[in-house]
């Protein structure tokens, strides 16, 4: 099976040479999704919101590339500063906590000031979809 490769339309993956998910047979990466909200080219100021858009980024990735949301097996969470764990680490959970993945948070500096959170996962496939 050849490689799928899915796009956000962000500035990054042209200037990096990435795309923002990859399928390759029955697994899927999705790169780190940020809480940018790409359709209006804009970023929220709050942690909260910027989880829940990542969210939203992640979701879009899985459509296009055909996994299942609930094939995801590992996650890794990456957030600006350490204060910010106790604000999303209940918003994950509403994600995730009846899926449970392996997961990993790690506080970071990120590429843009603005953003306080990224977030990672990986999907196996079990439906052999694609």
């Amino acid at each position: 099976m050849a490689r799928k490769r899915y796009f956000t339309g962000s500035r990054c993956e042209e200037r990096g040479g990435y795309a923002r998910g990859v399928r390759d047979s029955n697994l899927v990466f999705i790169s780190g999704c940020v809480g940018f909200d790409y359709e209006q080219d804009t970023i929220a100021g709050d942690i909260v919101e910027q989880t829940h858009q990542a969210f939203r980024n992640i979701n879009r990735g899985p459509e296009e590339l055909s996994p299942y949301f609930e094939d995801v097996v590992l996650i890794f969470i990456y957030i600006a500063d350490r204060a910010f764990y106790e604000q999303t680490v209940d918003i994950i959970g509403e994600y995730w906590r009846d899926l449970r993945p392996a997961n990993t948070f790690i506080i970071a500096e990120l590429v843009d000031p603005r953003m306080k959170i990224e977030i990672e996962i990986t999907t196996r496939d079990g439906r052999g979809a694609g």
